[in-house]
């Protein structure tokens, strides 16, 4: 089976799509999906379907979804397959399983590759760590389900994955600016920053790069800028931090000609302390 989660939501066997077309059967497998080889409780796939207002039937209605999920599954195993649909798609007490490999899901292998990626920064092996991140975010396709209606657990996922696609969009970067790839980065994070104007760390790897490719006075631009989001929108000064790299940059810190400084640190928490 092959699952995408990244993007559009696709699943097929033998090259059939085994998707629904209706919403809320597909809303069942792309839980189960980003679950692969765990037990979902009924609850949890009731909370995503209906949150506090379940029908009367919702028992048998959910029964019913997962019945049409399985005949699309023996559908696309087709008669000889060695396992049934209900060994796939296989009830536990209190829930349902898809039993499949997390490798066969492109969310399991997104998290794999940045889990190597993180390995990689924190022992200094930056080539590998860009290398890593780079090929988790080329699973991206479009935002987590794009085509999927997505109820309280979905979208709490959905959260949870956008926020982990910064995290190692963020630390690629680093990775990045410590193998002096400055000039490079420059058109992306002028993209970044302009899609998350309250972002400190974007901002602040926006600031690095510029100072190293000697344009110390649009380095200092950008921090007006983010300066005047915050206080604008939020009421509130840039970080310590974000206000140390200012500082770096107005007195020319030899710091910020570096690398990275300690190779387990990010170029903003350079200036944590």
């Amino acid at each position: 089976m092959n699952i995408r989660i990244l993007g559009p939501f696709s699943a097929e066997m033998n090259g059939t799509s085994i998707v629904p077309a209706a919403g809320k059967p597909r809303q069942v497998l792309a839980l189960l999906s980003l679950k692969a080889g765990q037990m979902v409780p009924a609850q949890t796939l009731i909370d995503e379907l209906w949150g506090a207002e379940p029908p009367r039937s919702v028992s048998t209605t959910l029964q019913t979804y997962i019945c049409q999920l399985r005949r699309r599954l023996d559908a696309a195993m087709g008669p000889d397959a060695p396992r049934n649909a209900k060994d796939v798609l296989a009830t536990r007490h209190g829930g349902y399983v898809l039993q499949i490999p997390p490798a066969a899901v492109d969310v399991h292998e997104h998290e794999r590759l940045v889990a190597v990626g993180h390995a990689a920064f924190a022992a200094g092996d930056d080539e590998k760590a860009a290398a890593s991140y780079r090929a988790a975010l080329n699973l991206w396709h479009d935002a987590v389900l794009a085509d999927v209606p997505c109820g309280r657990v979905l979208k709490v996922e959905r959260r949870r994955l956008e926020v982990a696609r910064l995290v190692a969009l963020e630390r690629r970067i680093d990775a990045d600016l410590r193998l002096g790839r400055h000039t490079e980065l420059l058109a992306e994070l002028a993209g970044l920053t302009l899609r998350h104007p309250l972002h400190e760390g974007l901002h602040s790897q926006a600031m690095v790069a510029l100072y190293r490719a000697g344009r110390q006075a649009a380095a200092l631009n950008v921090y007006r800028r983010v300066r005047g989001f915050l206080v604008d929108r939020l009421g509130v000064e840039p970080s310590p931090q974000l206000q140390r790299l200012h500082q770096a940059i107005l007195d020319v810190d030899p710091r910020l000609t570096v690398a990275a400084g300690p190779r387990h640190t990010s170029t903003f928490d350079l200036y944590a302390a």
